[in-house]
């Protein structure tokens, strides 16, 4: 039978010193962290790989401090993207991914590849850029997806891109940045950026409450009906969904994300 598609929701790292006495208990070692968040949340990104390599023991660290079905996603390295001709980028992905990510096996989610809201869709460029994703390494299957910032990217022809290299458009949610919230990948990849001091939890029960019914709707393989799209919809087919609560009030993301994660679990 197929597998069944599952949500992942999480937050961005799990070291950040005001969460600790707000979400981590006090007397909570910091080198125990990751294994605390990982019980408490189903995923996590992964950033410091944007600036920079990670050592392939962290890798293996980070697999075997958490739980058999979690999940990390992977922030691709900024020396990829942060570049004016993307077609350049080959060595430094191949690089990354000769880093020891792969050591993640298969807690290894997807990596989005993030761009500087200053980068323009170029549909030439662009197309270079995207063929030198690996879609499998080593019988690995790989996923991709592309975080983009700038409103030219709001593109039938950004989008048919992405859909013939099955890679996914980050939606971003509640944030200064442009959302596109079409489905171009067998997966599903947000990021919502809204959280504020009040509530305590970062956000209101009723847009809680949205975001854990879109997730649902993406999971069950259609779009929601209250996010924009630009392009028709995709075929409907079950995906997995990964939503993480990033930005905004970071004290109060965590709380959010188990907070999505307890409403999303009610629908599935």
């Amino acid at each position: 039978m197929p597998r069944k598609p599952r949500i992942f929701i999480g937050v961005g790292g799990w070291t950040y010193e005001p969460w600790r006495g707000s979400f981590y208990p006090e007397s909570l070692p910091q080198k125990r962290e990751l294994e605390y968040m990982s019980r408490a949340l189903t995923s996590i990104e992964i950033n410091g790989t944007y600036y920079g390599s990670q050592k392939p023991e962290s890798f293996i660290k980070w697999r075997e401090e958490t739980p058999e079905d979690f999940v990390f996603s992977v922030k691709g390295p900024r020396f990829a993207t942060n570049r004016r001709v993307l077609a350049e980028s080959g060595e430094s992905i191949e690089r990354f991914f000769g880093s020891g990510v792969l050591e993640l096996k298969d807690k290894l989610g997807p990596i989005n590849w993030q761009f500087m809201a200053t980068k323009k869709f170029d549909a030439e460029d662009f197309a270079k850029f995207l063929a030198l994703l690996p879609k499998e390494i080593g019988g690995r299957t790989i996923r991709n997806a592309i975080e983009v910032r700038h409103d030219s990217f709001r593109s039938p022809e950004f989008l048919a891109l992405a859909r013939e290299h099955g890679v996914a458009v980050v939606i971003a949610g509640d944030s200064e940045f442009p959302q596109i919230a079409d489905v171009t990948a067998d997966f599903v990849y947000a990021r919502i950026m809204g959280t504020k001091e009040k509530p305590k939890i970062g956000y209101p029960a009723k847009t809680l409450d949205q975001w854990a019914e879109r997730a649902q709707i993406w999971a069950e393989g259609d779009t929601p009906n209250d996010l924009e799209t630009i392009s028709p919809k995709a075929a409907k087919t079950p995906r997995d969904v990964f939503l993480y609560v990033i930005s905004g009030f970071k004290e109060h993301n965590p709380h959010a994300a188990i907070a999505l994660i307890e409403r999303a679990e009610k629908k599935i």
